[in-house]
């Protein structure tokens, strides 16, 4: 068994122990639950989402960066995983 420290915002924190908490989970417990869950699915078990006008001006910022730079992208999805980060 090993420990695992991270910082994260204290209302991000405290709001996710409320959600926990009604779940009957604490945060270690989930924590472990979503780290095998990862180890499962070798990735992010869930997609991330962003709002749709967050996503359109981060599409927008990297596709003219893209023209401008010269960049370019093997696959669509490349892209995507680009602008979601």
């Amino acid at each position: 068994m090993t420990t695992l420290n991270i910082r994260i915002e204290e209302n991000t924190k405290n709001k996710a122990n409320k959600t926990l908490s009604s779940l009957g989970l604490d945060m270690s417990t989930a924590v472990k639950m979503f780290l095998n869950q990862v180890i499962t699915e070798n990735g992010l078990p869930f997609t991330p989402t962003k709002n749709r006008s967050a996503i359109k001006a981060r599409w927008d910022k990297e596709t003219a960066y893209a023209l401008k730079n010269g960049k370019r992208y093997t696959s669509a999805k490349t892209l995507i995983n680009d602008i979601l980060k």
